[in-house]
């Protein structure tokens, strides 16, 4: 899945109890595809396509890393460790990701 179809059903797609607890922002820049704001704050999700500003997290794959992770055939932690995705900011807060999603 394209990482533009997939953040923009994220909102409609999010279970509120998974969310319930969390309030960190998350900017994904997918290579040669964008940039998205993710701001979960206390049950409520919403993303901005475009962001130019900082968040709590900041997460950065090629488009490839990230549809094999979207689809469920590339382990995120396995991703990080080698380098094929990085995170920056709180590490803490992107770690919270594998259980929201």
């Amino acid at each position: 899945m394209p990482a533009k179809e997939f953040f923009d059903e994220l909102e409609r797609d999010v279970e509120p109890d998974k969310i319930r607890d969390v309030d960190n922002s998350y900017l994904f820049e997918i290579a040669g595809e964008g940039r998205w704001l993710v701001e979960v704050r206390r049950g409520t999700l919403t993303v901005t396509e475009g962001w130019e500003g900082e968040a709590d997290a900041t997460i950065s794959a090629s488009s490839e890393v990230f549809e094999r992770i979207v689809a469920g055939t590339q382990n995120p932690m396995t991703a990080y460790m080698t380098g094929k995705l990085k995170v920056s900011g709180d590490v803490g807060a992107a770690l919270k990701l594998q259980s929201l999603f």
